[in-house]
């Protein structure tokens, strides 16, 4: 059985910037390269999203449709890799990036938070291709990284695949109406944070506005090394401190430890 690996300490201590440094006005769209090379510039750690491709591919992209980032069309999982390095992203020059393609870049300049997404719609049992992507671009990587999933069964994958990389389980309130179409036992579960143990994670990454959830309290005391998400404001940062041990944070500057 695989051991928890215990998450890189820059990821403890540098702040997380939220699909990397994103500012849509400035020709920065999230997860796009001009907002990695920002963040590793201001000195941020980093957090990206991963999808898989049709020829089995990671490439960095939080949704798993087209249209809210760019003008073209249908599911990420529906092109290639080579086809969505040629799509714009909106608002810029910029195109989508592949995970291989961001490694190469940050080259261990910046911790790298990497999130899986879900394959399944249902937090459920993965064909693990996406995984393998992920695990065969980061063999042989050298910087910080870790990967964290709201899907255990991706995580668990991860802990097979890659079981010298640190991972985690995202994690949040699962209000039922904002999680269709989980069922609301699969919700009650993923809430309780049952997998934890069971995918030798280290960390978790929890929603803000549920951080005093008691789960979140006993894991932090079994060693559990405690972030949340996505955190907006200096305001929002003290409270969410007096919990987690860092943030991920978007639309502000945050302050980076002297």
């Amino acid at each position: 059985m695989p051991r928890p690996v215990p998450l890189p300490d820059a990821l403890l201590h540098l702040p997380i910037a939220h699909r990397a440094l994103h500012d849509r006005s400035a020709g920065r769209p999230e997860n796009s390269p001009a907002a990695i090379r920002a963040a590793v510039e201001a000195g941020y750690a980093i957090e990206i999203d991963v999808q898989g491709t049709r020829d089995g591919q990671a490439v960095v992209f939080h949704d798993e449709w087209m249209e809210r980032l760019t003008a073209a069309t249908g599911f990420v999982k529906n092109y290639t890799a080579a086809e969505l390095g040629q799509i714009p992203l909106r608002d810029s020059r910029e195109t989508i990036p592949s995970l291989r393609q961001v490694l190469d870049m940050v080259a261990g300049r910046a911790p790298l938070l990497i999130e899986i997404k879900d394959q399944t719609d249902r937090m459920a049992e993965t064909d693990g291709q996406l995984e393998s992507a992920v695990a065969q671009a980061l063999a042989g990587y050298t910087g910080p990284v870790a990967v964290m999933s709201f899907n255990p069964h991706a995580v668990a994958n991860m802990a097979r695949l890659a079981p010298q990389i640190a991972r985690g389980i995202t994690t949040a309130a699962y209000d039922y109406e904002g999680w269709a179409p989980l069922s609301p036992d699969r919700c009650n579960a993923l809430r309780e944070i049952a997998d934890y143990d069971r995918v030798a994670a280290s960390f978790i990454s929890h929603e803000a506005a549920d951080l005093s959830r008691p789960r979140v309290a006993a894991l932090k005391s079994q060693g559990a090394a405690i972030l949340t998400w996505t955190i907006k404001s200096p305001e929002e940062e003290a409270q969410a401190r007096k919990v987690a041990q860092n943030i991920t944070f978007e639309g502000y500057l945050a302050i980076r430890p002297t």
